[in-house]
């Protein structure tokens, strides 16, 4: 036991069991809710290293743990080999080294076998906005005219094309600039949305609860 707590305190165990430390840290913040697990995904891309596919704080963790553990053991094999000086040096760089290396090598096998347990969200598209109210942002719609701006489910705003076809049994249909609308089709080919006129007062509203 001594011999392992001597291993830990010294390089390069205590640098990567600093590392270890602000792991475990992170992993107490999210489980008291104060951090989410996905915290790092937008601010860091694992993808060069061969980490990519999964949550960087997964990732890193089991990076962080296994370069650890193996430094753990070589700075263990460095004291029963008995070096001294600049030997002894040499031994906890190659042991640093090895300790990195072995974890990229293990954690990358790792994530081949259970990258598909964290599957990729979709990208955004455009036929995200089928189905949402716009504001007409062009004094006029027609079958060939016609921009709108929508929000999409993050606030974020866009100015998309929109078109119109005008319906002869409905001559006041016209939209004008301000007007709300209703994306109800994308055409791909086109990259323009169709649209109809909405009225708030007429869309669907929830039933009222029951009184218990």
């Amino acid at each position: 036991m001594n011999e392992f707590l001597s291993a830990a305190v010294t390089f390069p165990a205590v640098v990567l069991g600093g590392a270890l430390v602000v792991v475990i840290c992170f992993w107490l913040l999210v489980l008291v809710g104060a951090a989410g697990h996905d915290t790092f995904d937008t601010d860091l891309d694992t993808e060069a290293v061969g980490f990519g596919g999964v949550p960087v704080s997964v990732s890193v963790t089991l990076f962080v743990v296994l370069s650890w553990f193996a430094g753990l053991t070589g700075s263990v094999l460095v004291l029963r080999s008995g070096a001294t000086g600049t030997a002894r040096a040499a031994l906890h760089l190659a042991v640093l080294a090895g300790a990195l290396l072995i974890a990229w090598g293990v954690v990358r096998m790792l994530l081949r076998r259970f990258r598909r347990f964290f599957p990729a969200e979709p990208p955004p598209s455009r036929a995200d906005f089928v189905g949402r109210v716009c504001t007409i942002r062009t004094g006029s719609v027609s079958s060939d005219f016609g921009r709108a701006e929508v929000a999409a489910a993050d606030g974020s705003t866009a100015i998309v094309q929109v078109r119109q076809v005008r319906r002869p049994s409905v001559p006041d249909e016209v939209f004008t600039s301000g007007s709300t609308g209703l994306l109800h089709a994308y055409d791909a080919d086109g990259e323009f949305f169709w649209v109809s006129p909405y009225d708030a007062e007429l869309a669907p509203r929830p039933l009222p609860r029951k009184a218990v």
